[in-house]
């Protein structure tokens, strides 16, 4: 979601002016080890990637002996490793030229293949879908977010395998991805995403103040606490590009007292968005202004009690909303597909409002009732 806003929503103020400052010493992404075999990105930059293995030779033929050999594996058979060893040369050749240990490795490798397709169920079908690994609560590695849920469904609905690619959401994330060819699918991206062809929505949701439950409520961008209360917002970027709540709370003049925390914090630790939320609950802020989901996952996780309101007003004048429908992507040339996994979306709504309302999604759109018609 949150490089996708950048690319979806871009700033109309991001010469500086009214940027909210940093946080000292903390809420900005850092270098550092990661999620293992993650490529993270160099500050500032884009993710990288591992640099591919050289093909041919001896490492190729094993390599495609470990593929096939899983391939096979699924058809109930099993593949020799005498196979794919490279025989040594024959001390007569045939005159037919049979001497060749490459050759014949190719010959018995087409063959398996052969009978190895004939094996597998023609219906057998992979889901490709990038997400980023360390981005609770929609998704992550071990596949605990809502987008790995939803997912799953869908690949249920197709009779499919998931198969994921991991990659950090930052700048160039759809570029480096699904346009790239590494998967067919993105989970969580906003609906009116012009790179992309995107689903039908599956939920909108909106910004939410957060405070301490002992603290007065704050309901409204308008509310005359907010010029006095130490207000956190997140930054989008090293280069703090600023969300929806940090230009509304900008227009009204309300820029001292707010500090922004990177909505990618330091990667190298599990969940970094949640620091704005464990701001509030240690005091460190008196309010956070943060995107929904955030909210609803991580302020029932705090130590003390929070309070989590839906912004108002929910567009502020002239034209900056609060609220956001969210889609799934695929390339723009797969209508298809898209036609396909929108099919399957309407039909998986109850269900799908089931997995939201278990991570405390706030909704800006009425949820599905359970046995209502569709």
């Amino acid at each position: 979601m949150c490089s996708a806003f950048r690319e979806a929503f871009p700033s109309p103020l991001r010469g500086g002016r009214t940027r909210a400052k940093p946080e000292p010493g903390g809420g900005r992404w850092t270098e550092g080890a990661g999620i293992a075999a993650l490529p993270l990105p160099p500050r500032g930059g884009e993710p990288t990637r591992a640099k591919p293995e050289r093909r041919g030779g001896a490492p190729a033929i094993e390599r495609w002996r470990l593929k096939l050999g899983a391939f096979l594996s699924a058809a109930g058979l099993r593949l020799g490793r005498s196979v794919l060893r490279p025989r040594a040369a024959h001390p007569c050749p045939s005159p037919q030229g049979g001497g060749d240990s490459r050759t014949s490795v190719r010959l018995q490798l087409h063959g398996l293949a052969l009978i190895a397709l004939g094996a597998i169920p023609a219906h057998a079908r992979e889901l490709r879908v990038c997400a980023d690994p360390n981005n609770l609560p929609f998704s992550n590695e071990a596949r605990e977010g809502f987008e790995n849920k939803v997912v799953d469904l869908i690949a249920e609905d197709l009779g499919a395998t998931v198969a994921y690619t991991w990659w950090a959401q930052r700048r160039g994330f759809v570029r480096n991805t699904l346009k790239a060819g590494l998967c067919d699918l993105v989970p969580g991206t906003p609906s009116n995403m012009e790179i992309l062809r995107t689903t039908r929505p599956y939920y909108r949701s909106v910004y939410v103040f957060v405070t301490r439950a002992d603290a007065p409520a704050v309901t409204s961008l308008d509310d005359p606490a907010l010029r006095e209360a130490k207000v956190g917002v997140h930054l989008i970027g090293d280069d703090g590009f600023n969300t929806p709540p940090a230009h509304a709370l900008s227009r009204r003049g309300i820029v001292e007292t707010v500090r922004g925390y990177s909505i990618y914090g330091d990667y190298a630790k599990p969940n970094p968005p949640a620091r704005i939320v464990e701001a509030v609950a240690s005091g460190e802020i008196d309010v956070a202004v943060v995107w929904g989901p955030f909210a609803g996952y991580f302020a029932p996780r705090q130590t003390v009690p929070l309070r989590v309101v839906p912004v108002t007003p929910q567009v502020d004048a002239p034209s900056l909303p609060m609220t956001f429908d969210i889609a799934m992507g695929v390339r723009r040339e797969n209508e298809a597909f898209q036609q396909e996994i929108d099919a399957i979306l309407a039909r998986r709504r109850p269900e799908i409002d089931a997995i939201l309302s278990t991570y405390g999604v706030p909704r800006a759109d009425p949820p599905t009732r359970v046995g209502a018609v569709q």
